[in-house]
C-alpha cells in the first residue's frame, strides 16, 4: 500500500483524522470519568487522617486529548471552511488546541474542588449528647449515634459508668481517648 504524499489538496485529511480520533477518545474518557468515577478512590474500613490537594494539573491525559481535538477541528475548519494558508492554519489550530487544553484542565480542577473532605474531630463530641445505638453493659463497648462537625454518624463508644445503658437512650460523651468516645447516662 502506497501512502500518498501530503499536498495542499489532501492536508485537510490529517486534521480530520486527528479530530475524529481525539474526539472519540475524549468522549470515551469523559464517559468513563462520569460513570466509573475516573479518579483513584480506595474503599476500605480503617481509621486515618488523609488530606488531598486539588491543585491545578494542566498536563493530563484528558487535557492532551482535548488539545488534539481542538487542534484537529480547527485545522480541518481552517482549510475547508476558511481557506487559511498552511502557516496561519497551523498557528490557529495550535492556538485553539491550547485553549481547549487549558479549558479542560480548568474544568477538571473545578470538578475536583467540589469534593468535600470532612475531618472528624472527635474531641468536639465532649459534653454533647447522643443516642445509644446498641445496648451497653456497665464498662463495655458499643456504638452511639452522635453529631460531630455537623455530621450525624455512628461511633464506637465505651460505657464508663456502673449502670446499664439500653439502646436509644440518651447518653453524654464525657471524654475521648484512643479514638473512642467514653459515655455515661
Amino acid at each position: 500500500m502506497v501512502i500518498p504524499p501530503i499536498t495542499a489538496e489532501n492536508a485537510w485529511k490529517i486534521y480530520y483524522y486527528i479530530a475524529i480520533f481525539s474526539t472519540i477518545l475524549f468522549v470515551l474518557k469523559l464517559l468513563l470519568f462520569s460513570v466509573v468515577g475516573g479518579d483513584s478512590e480506595v474503599s476500605a474500613d480503617f481509621n486515618t487522617e488523609t488530606d488531598t490537594d486539588c491543585s491545578f494539573n494542566f498536563l493530563s491525559i484528558q487535557s492532551v486529548i482535548a488539545f488534539f481535538m481542538g487542534f484537529g477541528w480547527m485545522g480541518y475548519a481552517g482549510l475547508q471552511q476558511f481557506s487559511f494558508n498552511h502557516l496561519i492554519n497551523i498557528l490557529s489550530a495550535f492556538s485553539v488546541g491550547l485553549i481547549f487544553m487549558f479549558t479542560t484542565a480548568f474544568l477538571m480542577f473545578l470538578t475536583k474542588k467540589l469534593e468535600k473532605n470532612i475531618k472528624k474531630d472527635k474531641t468536639e463530641a465532649i459534653n454533647r449528647t447522643g443516642k445509644a445505638y446498641t445496648n451497653f453493659a456497665p464498662h463495655s463497648n458499643g456504638q452511639i449515634e452522635i453529631e460531630i462537625n455537623g455530621q450525624l454518624s455512628i461511633e464506637n463508644a465505651f460505657n464508663d459508668s456502673d449502670e446499664e445503658i439500653k439502646a436509644f437512650e440518651m447518653v453524654k460523651v464525657i471524654k475521648v481517648a484512643d479514638n473512642l468516645l467514653y459515655i455515661s447516662k
